[in-house]
């Protein structure tokens, strides 16, 4: 992982560590290597509904322009329909202004290259090492040489076409809430779903620049699920802040995760002959139930890291179709290259039509085991994680649980945060297990606070 490059992209708060002058640099250089790399000309350039948006997309766009690449701009579009149109319109690449699912004052700058796939580590550095360092090499034209921008707006019908032949015929005679994060599917999401016939019962429609994920969407259902049980719908359906997460309600105002979509949607897939390798990618985070009931099903199981890059590089490996994640970022590489809210919401839809499922029928079908997980904030993750105390209390743990249940301690890809996760068929040892493992954390950290202290005070 490089100095600006994370599991997703350069991410940071607008105007203060991702600022103008970095996103101009970003897009001369990244228009640059894309050029080099394809010898196309043209890149399209995306957006959530962050007010940062239109700040970061105009220095991008100059950026760009300035390094003689025309800009496509399609506007406020969610992430997986930048890396659709990116790949159908034959484009040098794709970016994407987003920070998915984080606060409205984050922002982020992704890139994905001419087949729709994020760009691989090798071209994220040789981006990196650009903008970092000097970039005389890259070309100013003058006159005609320079890039235009101009408005795709009509690229957008192009992907709702796509995604409404991934769903069922109809939903005429379902009532769907959905809670679009007042991010980027605000439109799309309910023009989709009342054009195949459905009532939509908006939630999350009205971006204002600052209310961005801000609770409501997949990270934070429970708006959500309080509408499905007061309007009597069908179902809820949930996307983040850039649309590439979707996780469902049922009809009892019960969340169903990524893990209940993957589990309806493997065997669904299965049944038609359509699950490639009769296999299933999913994170060391997914539920241990899922993956015992999937092996039941004679569907083999991977497991990666968390993240969906990961998921996506054991789904290519292994020649897989379906992957995800249980935060609701769901892959179907017969569809797209990377996860799409709307594509899972019709994958889901589709299969509850055709088989007369309900969702709560899907979510009951699979049985989970209680998951407890906690984010412990420390100052140095490297050191903590890396505590002879700790790992001798992860062991010492992992053997108390046995076969009944498993321990996963990780450090947050984004936050100051270790993360402690817990699942047993026994609640209350998974609590007992989780407290003495946060425990163990907390006082590691208080142990460096007061060295740090001490330190201090004889400088």
């Amino acid at each position: 992982m490089g100095v600006l490059f994370g599991t997703d992209g350069v991410r940071g708060v607008a105007n203060r560590e991702l600022t103008p002058e970095l996103a101009f640099r970003l897009g001369r250089a990244g228009a640059y290597v894309l050029a080099e790399k394809t010898g196309k000309k043209t890149v399209l350039v995306g957006r959530d509904t962050r007010a940062s948006g239109d700040m970061l997309e105009a220095a991008l766009v100059a950026g760009i322009t300035s390094a003689g690449l025309n800009v496509c701009l399609l506007g406020v579009l969610p992430t997986p329909a930048v890396a659709f149109l990116t790949r159908a319109r034959g484009a040098a690449g794709g970016i994407v202004i987003s920070a998915s699912h984080n606060p409205a004052e984050d922002n982020g700058i992704k890139f994905f290259g001419p087949d729709g796939y994020k760009l691989p580590d090798a071209l994220e550095e040789e981006i990196e090492n650009l903008v970092l360092g000097s970039m005389e090499r890259i070309p100013s034209p003058t006159g005609a040489g320079v890039g235009r921008a101009y408005s795709c707006a009509e690229a957008v019908e192009e992907y709702l076409e796509h995604v409404r032949r991934i769903g069922p015929p109809t939903l005429k005679g379902m009532k769907i809430a959905v809670d679009c994060a007042h991010g980027a599917a605000y439109a799309l999401a309910p023009t989709l779903l009342e054009g195949l016939g459905a009532k939509v019962i908006p939630l999350g429609v009205e971006p204002d620049g600052h209310n961005i994920n801000d609770g409501c969407g997949s990270t934070k259902p429970h708006r959500l699920s309080l509408l499905v049980k007061e309007t009597g719908a069908d179902l809820g359906l949930a996307f983040d802040g850039d649309a590439d997460r979707l996780i469902g309600v049922d009809g009892r105002g019960e969340v169903a995760d990524g893990d209940v979509v993957i589990w309806g949607c493997a065997r669904y897939l299965k049944a038609h002959r359509r699950l490639k390798e009769d296999t299933v990618v999913v994170t060391v985070m997914s539920n241990l139930g899922l993956k015992r009931a999937l092996q039941a099903e004679n569907i083999r199981v991977l497991e990666t890291r968390v993240g969906d890059r990961y998921v996506l590089e054991a789904m290519l490996k292994s020649g897989a179709c379906l992957g995800g994640e249980q935060s609701g970022h769901i892959i179907f590489l017969d569809h797209n290259t990377t996860g799409d809210g709307l594509i899972t919401a019709m994958m889901l839809l589709r299969l509850l039509v055709e088989t007369g499922q309900r969702l709560e029928d899907l979510n009951r079908s699979l049985v989970r085991y209680p998951q407890l997980l906690e984010n412990v904030r420390v100052r140095d993750k490297g050191r903590v994680m890396q505590s002879p105390e700790l790992l001798a209390a992860i062991e010492a743990e992992k053997a108390r649980l046995g076969e009944e249940g498993r321990v996963l301690v990780r450090p947050s890809g984004t936050e100051p945060v270790i993360r402690v996760m817990v699942e047993a068929l026994d609640p209350e040892k998974a609590r007992s297990v989780l407290d003495s493992l946060v425990d163990v954390i907390r006082g590691i950290e208080e142990g460096g606070e007061l060295a740090a202290a001490a330190q201090g005070s004889w400088s």
